[in-house]
C-alpha cells in the first residue's frame, strides 16, 4: 500500500499518546501482553505466541506497542540518546561471496575495484582519530588470495598510528573467512585478534538467522549456527558484538520474534552483546529486487514496529536498541528514537554500504546534526564510547582532539522508504 497522509498521520501520532490513550484502543491480548511487560520493564515474561501477537499488531494494536515501547525506553534508558564519533573503514570492494542484497561488491577486474594497503587503512584511522573519532569500524569484501594474518596486520597497523583508538572489526564471515586461511580453531583465532588490538566485533552478517532464508539470500555466507558459533566464542574470549538483523525483505515477523528471543537468550548465555541494531534492507541497487526475491524495503510501520518489538522483547536482557540512521530519514530516524530506541549509532565517516544498496541518508552525520536532531525531539544527546561505559552530555563535548571543530562532509538527505501498511 502507497504512502498516504492519513496513514502517516496515524503511524506518527504515537509519541504524542501516553499509555492511558492507547491502551483502551488496543486489543485485549495485546493490552494484556504488553502490561506484563510494563509492570516488570523484563520481556521475558511473554510467551512465544504473545511475541508473535505483538510482532502482527495493526491498527489501534500497532499504536499501543509503539506507545509501551516509548514507555519502556524511558523507563529503562531514560531521555538520553547516544551516539560514538567513528569512521567506516571498508579496506576493500572485491568479494567472492555474492549475497543478493549487497551492491557494495565486485569482482576483482572491475574498473572501479579498490584494495586498501595497510598504511592506507592507517592513514584513514589517524585522520579519524584527528578529527574527533574514538572508534574505527573496519570490514570488507572477502577477496580470493587474501594474506592468512591480514586481519591480524589490519589491527597491529591500526594500534601503530592510533594506539588509543577503539577497533570495532571483523564481521563473523570475515573471522570465518580468517579461520579457514590459518587453519586455527575460532577461539583461538579470536584470541589472536583480541591480543593485536582488536576492541569489538560488530554482529553483522547475521541478517536474518534463517537457513532457508539464507539459503536464497546469501547461499555462500555462513550458516546460522557457524554465526552463533563465532559470537558466542567471542564473547567467551572477552570480545564484546553488537547484534543485528537485516528487515524489510523476504522475511516474516515470526522471524523477528525467533531472533530477537535467540539474542536474548544468547545475551543470558554470555552477556556479550552491547546493543541490537536492527537495519532496514536497502533495495534499490540489489540484485534480490531485481530477481523479484524481495519487496521494496521495510513499509513506515515495519520500520517502527521492529525497533518497538526489540524494545518490549529485548528489554530485561539487551538495554541499548539503535536506529541505523543511514537506512533511514531524518524524520523517521527520529520516529523509531520515539518508537524504542536510546541510540543513533556512529558518526560514520565515509558509509559506503548503505549508500551503494541506494541509501540517500549521506556518509557522515556531525556532533552537531546529531544533536539537533536529538534536540528536536526533547531528547538529551550525548557522546558514548564504542561499550557505553562512558557517556558525556553534548554541552560537554569537544568535537576533536585538537579542539577545532570538524565541518559536516555530507548533510543527511532524505531516504526512500517503501509504503505504510
Amino acid at each position: 500500500m502507497p504512502v498516504t497522509k492519513t496513514i502517516v498521520r496515524e503511524l506518527t501520532q504515537f509519541p504524542y499518546l501516553s499509555w492511558d490513550d492507547a491502551a483502551p484502543r488496543a486489543s485485549a491480548p495485546i493490552r494484556a501482553a504488553l502490561e506484563m511487560v510494563l509492570a516488570s520493564c523484563d520481556g521475558a515474561v511473554l510467551t512465544p505466541q504473545q511475541n508473535l501477537l505483538l510482532a502482527e499488531a495493526q491498527g489501534s494494536d500497532l499504536l499501543a506497542l509503539l506507545v509501551a515501547a516509548n514507555q519502556l525506553r524511558r523507563a529503562l534508558c531514560g531521555e538520553v540518546v547516544t551516539w560514538v564519533h567513528n569512521r567506516n573503514i571498508n579496506f576493500t570492494n572485491v568479494c567472492f561471496v555474492g549475497c543478493k542484497f549487497c551492491a557494495f561488491s565486485v569482482a576483482p577486474k572491475k574498473e572501479d575495484a579498490y584494495f586498501l594497503t595497510l598504511e592506507q587503512v592507517a592513514h584513514r584511522a589517524q585522520e579519524a582519530w584527528d578529527r574527533g573519532a574514538t572508534e574505527v569500524c573496519i570490514q570488507g569484501g572477502l577477496p580470493h588470495g587474501l594474506p592468512k594474518f591480514y586481519y591480524r596486520d589490519i589491527l597491529r597497523a591500526v594500534k601503530a598510528a592510533t594506539p588509543k583508538m577503539h577497533i570495532h572489526a571483523f564481521s563473523p564471515m570475515e573471522v570465518l573467512y580468517g579461520v579457514e586461511l590459518t587453519s586455527m580453531s575460532t577461539a583461538d583465532y579470536l584470541t589472536m585478534l583480541r591480543d593485536n588490538g582488536l576492541d569489538t566485533m560488530p554482529g553483522t552478517a547475521a541478517e536474518i538467522l534463517d537457513d532457508e532464508v539464507r539459503q536464497k539470500i546469501s547461499r555462500n555466507k555462513l550458516s546460522s549456527s557457524e554465526w552463533q558459533q563465532i559470537i558466542r566464542t567471542a564473547h567467551r574470549v572477552g570480545l564484546r558484538t553488537t547484534s543485528t538483523m537485516m528487515y524489510g525483505h523476504m522475511e516474516s515477523p515470526r522471524h523477528w520474534v525467533n531472533q530477537l528471543q535467540l539474542f536474548r537468550d544468547m545475551q543470558s548465555e554470555t552477556g556479550g552483546f552491547t546493543e541490537f541494531v536492527p537495519l532496514g534492507f536497502i533495495h534499490d541497487h540489489t540484485l534480490m529486487f531485481k530477481q523479484q526475491l524481495a519487496r521494496g524495503g521495510a513499509t513506515l510501520a515495519e520500520h517502527l514496529k521492529v525497533h518497538a518489538l526489540a524494545r518490549v522483547m529485548l528489554a530485561g536482557s539487551i538495554r541499548n536498541i539503535q536506529v541505523s540512521w543511514v537506512k533511514l530519514n531524518q524524520e523517521l530516524s527520529q520516529l523509531c528514537l520515539q518508537a524504542g530506541a536510546n541510540d543513533y549509532g556512529g558518526t560514520l565517516m565515509d558509509e559506503n554500504i548503505s549508500r551503494l544498496a541506494g541509501a540517500t541518508a549521506g556518509e557522515y552525520t556531525s556532533p552537531q546534526q546529531f544533536a539537533q536532531l536529538i534536540r528536536a525531539i526533547g531528547r538529551t544527546p550525548a557522546e558514548r564510547n564504542t561499550t557505553y561505559s562512558r557517556i558525556t552530555l553534548m554541552p560537554e563535548i569537544h568535537p576533536t582532539h585538537a579542539g577545532a571543530p570538524h565541518p559536516a562532509l555530507v548533510k543527511i538527505q532524505p531516504a526512500v522508504t517503501g509504503g505504510a501498511a
